[in-house]
Formats: C-alpha cells, structure tokens, sequence
C-alpha cells in the first residue's frame, strides 16, 4: 500500500458521524413529551440523540433552544397532518371534524410515542421559573384553537353553521374536549375510548348549532 494510499485510508477511519438532526430532534422529543422540560436534563439529551454536548449546543445553543426546535418538529410532524384532515372541502363539516379528532387519538395513543399531547404533556410540567417555555407553548397550544375557529368559519361561509352562530366559542369547546381527551390518554385510555368521546361529541353537534 502506498503512503498516499495509507494516509487516506486513515483519515477516513477517523472521520465523524454526519450530524442528523431530524432523528436528534424526534430523539429528543421522546424526552420531552414523556417527562416534561424541566425533568429532561442535558446529560439526559446527550444519551438519547447520541450526540455530544459542544455539537448540541454548536446547532441549539442551549436546552431551550432545542426545545424550541423540537415544539416545530411537532408541529410539522404532527399538527400539520392532522390539520390537513379539517381543511378537505369534499367533506361535510362533521365528518371532517371526526376524521380530525381520529387522528388526533391516533397520536394521542399511538405505541411509537408517548401518551397525550406533546403540548400539553411538557406545559403541565413546567416550573414557575419557566417563562418564557410557557408562553412559547401557550403560543402555540392557542394555534390549535385558532384552526379551529379558521376551520369553522369557512364552513359557515358555506352554509353548513347558522351565520349568527359563534363559531370561535365552538372553537373554543372543541379545543376543551381535545385537552380532555390528552389528560385521558395519559392516564391509559385507548384510542376507542377516546373515539367514543368524539363520538358523543359529535352527536350533540346538531344541538350545540341551537344554542
């Protein structure tokens, strides 16, 4: 073997791993949604992503910086999906809601994540002294509602709720039974239970357009 030959052959032995920030961040996230933000420490990131601290601090700065990037890696992996299931015009304003809040159970139950809502899992575990986490969270939890309330007020452009309805009160009770919905998840409910909720949601849809 040459020594240019050997000199290569070397250096590419001692070459590092590609940084892959996609699976740091889904790592990462599996922390947070399962213990919280302020129970989930550096020295506990660094196990997950199998990355080291310079690098994690190198592309996040801080832990709050990667959370940060986690909370829109959520929300594209997941809320904008389950967006996409309200904002289908060939569906009726029910079933679209219904075929929303299935894929919200999907994830709130789904064995390939943890239980609940990532939103609402880390923001109930946060301490006083967490500000600014809490507003960016609160931030973000309210673009559900939000949606929601967008959603809403197209179908009632069409016709689908009375025009005189309020329709960000709907919004707003939709949210509340999603939340509920969270909490239950946690606590071990499975995706029937809580499609049975949607169900009954549902069901009083027609009497919550009267009111």
């Amino acid at each position: 073997m040459t020594t240019d030959v050997a000199s290569c052959v070397k250096k590419s032995r001692g070459r590092p791993k590609v940084f892959d920030r996609e699976a740091a961040l889904d790592k990462a996230m599996t922390l947070f949604w399962q213990h919280g933000y302020e129970a989930t420490s550096l020295a506990d990131l660094v196990e997950a992503t199998g990355a080291k601290a310079p690098t994690l601090y190198a592309e996040f700065v801080n832990k709050e910086g990667l959370f940060r990037a986690v909370l829109d890696r959520y929300i594209s992996r997941f809320a904008e999906k389950h967006e996409a299931q309200l904002f289908c015009e060939e569906k009726p304003v029910e079933q679209a809601l219904r075929d929303y809040f299935s894929a919200v159970a999907t994830c709130f139950t789904s064995k390939d994540t943890p239980a609940g809502c990532f939103m609402i899992n880390t923001s109930a575990t946060l301490a006083a002294s967490s500000k600014d986490i809490a507003r960016t969270i609160k931030s973000r939890h309210a673009m559900q509602e939000k949606t929601l309330c967008e959603f809403l007020t197209q179908r009632q452009a069409r016709g689908e709720i009375p025009a005189d309805k309020p329709v960000c009160e709907l919004a707003l009770f939709l949210s509340c039974i999603l939340q509920g919905m969270s909490i239950s998840a946690r606590e071990g409910a499975s995706y029937e239970s809580l499609m049975k909720i949607t169900d009954t949601t549902l069901r009083l849809w027609p009497q919550m357009l009267k009111i």
